[in-house]
């Protein structure tokens, strides 16, 4: 994620164009809302196959999120007007787009009582998810704006360990079952296809450079 708070820094600053960028995580994690400071201290003792689970925090809100089967999406971009809801659905619509081609239907999700207390964020569903209809949650995000560029970024849950989700949160939970034919790559080719068609351009796969990187490993540090 500090690839992410960097790249929005490049693109607001006029450095770098609007991205998408998928990522997995090793080791695995729990990343932090930006405002959390409230979770179990165990959380920092925890391990995952023989490797311990990093606690992190996100530079976005919401509650803590565990990146264990996850696939997460991150966009940067700029130029969006309208309320932040209405930002939100626009970033969101390649996400719904892109699942319904897959076959997984999805729409926006409606916070239930408790939610302020959970400490999960996939333990309930807000406005700000999308789930399944029958309320199964299956991508959670989270917003950050810096002047008129835009951070967003979200999980969405392949394969999670139900048990390992409940030993972190203490609670069930009930993953979407996808069909065996839905891999990682062809969720993230579907979706980048989606997101190009969408906004009528041509993505152009590029990797970080040496330089980039030690960038961004100063810019994180300070």
């Amino acid at each position: 994620m500090a690839i992410d708070r960097w790249l929005l820094k490049e693109h607001r600053l006029g450095q770098h164009p609007p991205t998408l960028r998928f990522y997995t995580w090793s080791p695995v994690a729990i990343s932090l809302g930006y405002h959390q400071r409230h979770y179990p201290a165990e959380w920092h003792h925890l391990t995952w196959e023989g490797q311990p689970v990093e606690v992190v925090r996100r530079p976005t809100g919401g509650r803590a999120v565990l990146h264990q089967g996850d696939l997460t999406y991150m966009l940067v971009t700029s130029g969006l007007s309208g309320k932040r809801s209405q930002v939100y659905q626009t970033l969101c619509q390649f996400l719904l787009d892109g699942w319904q081609k897959l076959g997984i239907p999805l729409e926006y999700g409606t916070a239930k009582r408790g939610y302020i207390h959970n400490p999960s964020c996939f333990g309930t569903a807000t406005a700000a998810d999308l789930v399944t209809p029958t309320g199964a949650k299956l991508i959670g995000s989270a917003q950050l704006r810096q002047g008129k560029a835009i951070l967003q970024h979200g999980s969405m849950i392949l394969q999670q360990s139900p048990d390992f989700y409940q030993r972190v949160f203490g609670e069930a939970t009930h993953p979407v079952r996808l069909p065996p034919e839905i891999t990682m790559k062809r969720v993230i080719d579907t979706l980048s296809a989606t997101l190009a068609q969408q906004w009528g351009m041509t993505l152009d796969c590029q990797p970080l450079t040496p330089q980039e990187w030690e960038t961004i490993h100063t810019f994180w540090e300070s």
